[in-house]
């Protein structure tokens, strides 16, 4: 079970001008590649996203929604305050890992992004961490 920073994702009321912040101030530019996940609008978040990246790391900038947890009837949130999310190549092995260290988790599956299955949880002092892997077709 391999981890690799994947993204980092921002919360915003404001799409546009955090979009262009990041593109002006740090000159981040827009994501163009083939690894963009496809949002599922259909089961608890509807927001919108701007995907921009440095070439390596893609940043996620995602219309704020405090109810998305409630929706998907998920206790963790990740676009209420955002999040960093690391890539696996075995979802059921962390999964595992995270149930053998005593660490709870909400699995969001595919309701977020399709083809993504993602699990949200807690560091100590309470910033969302997710891991995803990208499922198998």
């Amino acid at each position: 079970m391999k981890l690799k920073l994947h993204h980092i994702n921002l919360c915003t009321e404001n799409i546009e001008r955090m979009d262009a912040f990041y593109k002006d101030v740090l000159q981040l530019s827009e994501d163009k590649t083939a690894d963009l996940p496809t949002l599922e609008k259909n089961k608890g978040y509807k927001g919108d996203v701007a995907f921009i990246t440095d070439g390596t790391i893609q940043t996620h900038i995602a219309q704020k929604d405090q109810l998305a947890g409630f929706n998907t009837e998920q206790f963790v949130n990740p676009v209420e305050r955002g999040h960093i999310a690391y890539r696996t190549d075995d979802i059921v092995e962390f999964k595992a890992h995270l149930d053998r260290k005593g660490i709870k988790y909400s699995d969001w599956g595919n309701a977020a992004v399709n083809g993504w299955h993602q699990v949200f949880f807690y560091d100590p002092d309470g910033n969302v961490i997710e891991v995803h892997e990208v499922e198998k077709s």
